[in-house]
């Protein structure tokens, strides 16, 4: 894919993006379960944003990993 600015953004470059956006929100949604401890609801949900996140992430990783295999 070309970009707007002539740039080349190939297949890897979005699973690289891809993935680093995935850790980050693992992160985020793990932050998220803790800063709302008192409410287990929401709590609840947040991990499982974060777990869910980090399949996906893990998935992602593994593409990469074949690209660079």
């Amino acid at each position: 894919m070309t970009d707007k600015n002539g740039l080349h953004i190939s297949a890897r470059d979005r699973l690289l993006i891809a993935w680093q956006r995935s850790t980050e929100l693992v992160r985020d949604y793990q932050a998220y379960k803790a800063e709302t401890a008192e409410d287990e609801t929401v709590s609840a949900k947040f991990g499982e944003y974060a777990h869910d996140e980090a399949v996906h992430a893990a998935e992602l990783l593994d593409m990469l990993h074949k690209y660079d295999g």
